[in-house]
């Protein structure tokens, strides 16, 4: 592949398993706005749908396939069982797009054979040799995920991983499908897939993981430590259950930490923001305050002794410049936490530059105000100005 080492290719399934959070379904017209901002992002692959699953679905990813799939835009990927007709739906949902992909996939765990498939290994190991053999005859660009990975027999794995290669994948991708994984073990399975399977040189290795334990974003990383080239992810990390990667934290945790990693992106990171204030409005999925990178408290700092240092040097509270992922700068909120340094510099900033015993004065009752309430807000700041005023009259 003419992959770069240091590259990692952006993946996102916003529009196909982001798309699965209960309640979060999109109209055509909506995917296709979504479609525009991810283009608009830099995202190298763009999942645009299951064609398989509706006709309104395969209109929207072939919809998707024309306008944002030019030449020079992102892969436009759909995704299809190993069945001939879901291969089928999947190519003509993408064959106008500039660059089309098709990803198919197949379980290779033991209780998913048994369970789920009510199959066998013998089988799981024909159906991957002849959907992928019938996805190259359509497409050149052709990913295959093993469902379920990370609780499958690496052997198995192994074998059928060979089998997908020998039939033309170009892209093999290790999904931790329910959370299930653990950072350090789920490295160490990229690391032996890639080790021990023939041909793996000749593939991009991807990671897809799910957050049923917390650890998506850490997993993602870690597999890409262990040489995957590719991250399946989110926007706003939204997804099936407890959701997948988020693409921002992965972006940007790249991007913090370049010595750790060594790795790189072509995302346009000032576009995060706005294209999680998309996705959120239009899945109705709203952003947890608390959420890193995107969410409304990202940069915002409230206890005293963290504004003071965010005044004289934002680099002791902050490793990365709100600027840089689009958010609109840095807060300091006034709270029963924080410190009068804050304080004088919101009032000089309201017009009100107070200093010694009236500046004493007024910090002393926006302590008390502090205490009976959540946040002290720019009116009851102006409120507390008049009152220290008329008193020193």
């Amino acid at each position: 592949m003419d992959l770069v080492p240091s590259t990692v290719r952006i993946f996102d399934t916003t529009l196909r398993d982001g798309e699965q959070s209960p309640g979060a379904s999109l109209t055509a017209a909506e995917k296709l706005t979504v479609a525009h901002q991810l283009a608009r992002l830099g995202v190298d692959v763009l999942e645009a749908g299951f064609p398989a699953a509706s006709p309104d679905d395969l209109a929207a990813v072939a919809e998707i396939a024309r306008e944002v799939g030019e030449e020079g835009g992102p892969v436009i990927a759909a995704l299809a069982r190993c069945e001939e007709r879901d291969l089928d739906r999947a190519f003509q949902g993408v064959r106008e797009a500039a660059r089309p992909r098709i990803h198919t996939f197949l379980s290779t765990s033991d209780l998913h054979i048994e369970k789920k498939l009510q199959s066998s290994r013998a089988e799981v190991l024909r159906r991957v040799a002849a959907g992928v053999a019938q996805a190259r005859s359509l497409c050149r660009d052709v990913e295959f995920s093993p469902e379920d990975a990370s609780r499958s027999d690496p052997g198995f794995l192994v074998e059928v991983l060979a089998v997908a290669i020998e039939r033309g994948a170009t892209t093999l991708n290790i999904p931790d499908t329910v959370g299930y994984a653990v950072p350090f073990e789920y490295a160490a399975l990229i690391a032996e897939l890639r080790r021990r399977t023939p041909g793996a040189e000749r593939v991009i290795w991807s990671v897809h993981c799910h957050d049923d334990l917390g650890l998506a974003t850490a997993n993602t990383l870690a597999g890409l430590a262990a040489g995957a080239r590719q991250a399946e992810v989110t926007v706003n990390g939204i997804g099936e259950r407890a959701g997948n990667a988020s693409l921002e934290e992965v972006v940007m945790a790249l991007a913090t930490r370049p010595r750790f990693y060594g790795l790189r992106t072509g995302i346009a990171t000032p576009e995060l923001a706005a294209t999680s204030r998309l996705v959120a409005e239009l899945t109705g999925i709203e952003v947890p305050p608390n959420k890193a990178i995107v969410g409304d408290n990202a940069f915002a700092h409230e206890a005293g002794i963290h504004q003071d240092g965010m005044l004289k040097d934002h680099r002791t509270y902050e490793i990365l410049r709100p600027e840089s992922v689009g958010q609109s700068g840095s807060r300091l909120v006034l709270g029963k936490h924080s410190g009068r340094h804050a304080f004088r510099r919101r009032l000089a900033e309201l017009g009100h530059a107070l200093e010694g015993e009236r500046l004493e004065h007024a910090f002393a009752r926006f302590k008390a105000l502090a205490d009976r309430q959540k946040r002290v807000a720019e009116p009851d700041l102006l409120a507390l100005v008049e009152e220290v005023a008329h008193a020193g009259r």
